[in-house]
């Protein structure tokens, strides 16, 4: 019967065609979320494979970071903007976690995430979280532990502060905007643990710069960070 299934499937489309969320063109029957040309053509910045890449060298200094990588290059026009403008702002959360699948297998394969312990995405504060529905972090962080088999920790690390967009501030703006905003909750979690800090996109690392801080109060914590998109600036 399944050409039946296909037929009706064929219908649905001419109905309400399914659009890839980069680009904008129509999906093929095994295609979901992205097209296969655009999940060729993101660009890849392979980060995760040196040690003293632009994500990390952007800590240097600032916070002690065991390593840093991001999946693509967060450039106005890019297909990565508009995948994370559309889970953000449209509430397709699914973008996330297939996204985070995705980074996930380069991670595990080359071996980024073998010595990481858990994975904490970047908290929102509660009241934003109710306003989108979602924490777009805690759904990237779904998609990598679904491949990497690593616990997601949600509870520990808390956002207790509501701050202001951090959109066209400036480097020492958006530093002050987010400091002292994270507060440890459960500190028995995570001693001693490496923990790998998830978020959407790096900009000028303030916000992962605020959340690293707090852990690293925590006896022997140490902390690594992701990202779906870096934003060279």
């Amino acid at each position: 019967m399944n050409w039946l299934y296909d037929l009706w499937d064929d219908f649905i489309s001419l109905l309400f065609p399914r659009l890839c969320y980069a680009c904008g063109s129509q999906l093929m029957r095994n295609e979901s979320l992205i097209c296969t040309a655009c999940f060729v053509l993101i660009p890849r910045t392979n980060y995760h494979l040196a040690e003293d890449n632009p994500v990390a060298q952007l800590f240097w200094g600032r916070c002690l970071i065991e390593k840093a990588a991001a999946f693509s290059y967060y450039n106005k026009g890019s297909r990565i903007r508009k995948l994370i403008h559309n889970m953000k702002y449209k509430g397709i959360r699914e973008i996330g976690y297939e996204l985070g699948r995705i980074y996930g297998l380069s991670l595990k394969a080359s071996g980024f995430a073998n010595d990481i312990d858990m994975i904490i995405p970047v908290p929102l504060h509660p009241m934003k979280k109710r306003v989108r529905g979602f924490n777009q972090s805690e759904t990237i962080s779904m998609g990598i532990a679904d491949v990497t088999h690593l616990p997601v920790d949600i509870k520990s690390l808390a956002r207790i502060l509501v701050s202001a967009t951090q959109t066209k501030r400036s480097r020492y703006e958006r530093w002050t905007n987010v400091e002292g905003i994270f507060k440890v909750i459960d500190s028995e979690t995570i001693i001693g643990k490496h923990v790998l800090i998830v978020d959407d996109v790096i900009t000028t690392g303030s916000t992962i710069e605020s959340c690293t801080n707090e852990l690293l109060k925590v006896e022997g914590v140490k902390v690594s960070v992701v990202a779906l998109a870096f934003a060279v600036v």
